[in-house]
């Protein structure tokens, strides 16, 4: 076993690529494929697998493949949301999509992309709303209207 494969157990933290190298330390060590497979929970199509994409690529070949999706704005242009978000003492959920289309003609697909920099920036956005979007005045007026005649006739 190599002192790098024995570094990237140590260090690595993803699961998916600790089992992997953890699988083709123990084969290099002279673990027989039942035991790994006992041991880890893998099959022996595992074992092989993965020792043989090391033995071809080395460490780059343990690694995951999928990175993730570039993300539409720069740290830089997050940060400088992030920094007006702080300066404001109000927070709208509109007015932030109306800055981050007009400064960085970027629109969101979903609003949960707006709902993420406002928790990046520390601020729930259920806070943002003065006032329930889904109240209608109307309702609400003939609301308060019965219950307080309701009171009237109880306290009578």
């Amino acid at each position: 076993m190599t002192e790098e494969l024995q570094e990237f157990i140590e260090t690595n933290r993803d699961a998916r690529e600790l089992k992997r190298g953890v699988s083709v330390q123990m084969y290099l060590e002279g673990y027989k494929h039942w035991q790994i497979k006992d041991i880890l929970g893998v099959g022996s199509g595992y074992v092989s697998k993965w020792t043989k994409i090391y033995v071809d690529k080395g460490l780059e070949g343990l690694l995951l493949g999928y990175k993730g999706k570039v993300g539409y704005l720069s740290e830089m242009q997050n940060q400088a949301i992030n920094a007006w978000l702080q300066a404001k003492n109000y927070w709208n959920l509109v007015e932030l999509q109306e800055y981050i289309e007009d400064e960085y003609n970027v629109v969101f697909e979903s609003k949960q992309s707006y709902y993420a920099i406002f928790e990046k920036a520390g601020i729930s956005w259920k806070k943002t709303q003065k006032h329930n979007p889904k109240g209608d005045p109307t309702i609400i007026q003939k609301k308060k209207g019965r219950d307080y005649r309701m009171a009237r006739k109880a306290s009578s």
